[in-house]
Parts: structure tokens; C-alpha cells; sequence
């Protein structure tokens, strides 16, 4: 078999409430920049992750990475974490980082990334609304 590199993906789903703030600025400031997003009540959203692994295809197992360990990896490291949470009151990752979509998402990766295969490439896309996502890393 041809080394051939190839993307596996696993999606998922969760619910998170979140509060854009800046606590240097004012309040008109944060209102300004933030909007809806600022409201000091949070809000929440639906996110959609999914998860890109990319690799060689595996001569004994046929895969790049078995998709029930990386299952269980989003799992325990992401939707655990962060699903029917406040992002800002209720985990450590956002407590003095504003959880704006790229934030999160970078998040994510630094949470998946030290358990998948160094060989193995690894990118997250991130729903925050039906229309607007980001990827992380982007490509240049």
C-alpha cells in the first residue's frame, strides 16, 4: 500500500453559556465591541465541534486512528469539560480567557493534541452558530 496520508473526523455536540468581557474596559466599551455576546447574564450556544485527524493509513490496523479511542478522547477531554457549562464561571480553561469561538477552539486543540500520535496531524473546527465557525490551525 502506498504511504498515502488521509483525514478521519469525528464530530460532536455540546451546550455551553459564555460572557465576552474585557474586565480592563468599561462597560460601554464591552457593550461597543461585544454586543449581544456581552450581556452580564451569558448566553449560550450549540456548538458543533469536529475534530480532523490526519495521517497515514495504518498497514495492520487499516486506520489512522481508531475512531471509538478518538470517541473517547473528545469525550473525556472536551464534552466532560465543557458541555452544560459556563464557560467563564464554571472551568479553569476560561476563567481569565475570553471564550470567543477561537479561543475555545484552540482550547480544544491543546486538550486533544498531547494525546494523539505526534505523527498524526491534528485540526479543530468549531461551530458556534449554523454560520459562523473557525478552524484551528488555520491554514497559511
Amino acid at each position: 500500500m502506498n504511504s498515502k496520508r488521509i483525514a478521519v473526523f469525528r464530530k460532536e455536540h455540546f451546550n455551553a453559556a459564555h460572557r465576552l468581557n474585557n474586565p480592563a474596559w468599561s462597560d460601554d466599551e464591552n457593550t461597543r465591541v461585544f454586543g449581544k455576546c456581552n450581556l452580564p447574564n451569558y448566553h449560550g450556544h450549540n456548538y458543533d465541534l469536529i475534530v480532523q485527524v490526519t495521517g497515514e493509513i495504518d498497514r495492520t490496523t487499516g486506520y489512522v486512528m481508531d475512531m471509538k479511542l478518538l470517541s473517547d478522547l473528545v469525550k473525556e477531554r472536551v464534552l466532560d469539560r465543557f458541555d452544560h457549562k459556563n464557560l467563564n464561571l464554571d472551568t479553569e480553561e476560561f476563567r481569565n480567557l475570553n471564550p470567543t469561538a477561537e479561543n475555545i477552539a484552540v482550547t480544544i486543540y491543546h486538550l486533544l493534541r498531547s494525546e494523539i500520535k505526534p505523527e498524526l496531524d491534528l485540526k479543530i473546527r468549531l461551530y458556534e452558530t449554523e454560520r459562523n465557525f473557525v478552524e484551528y490551525p488555520a491554514e497559511a
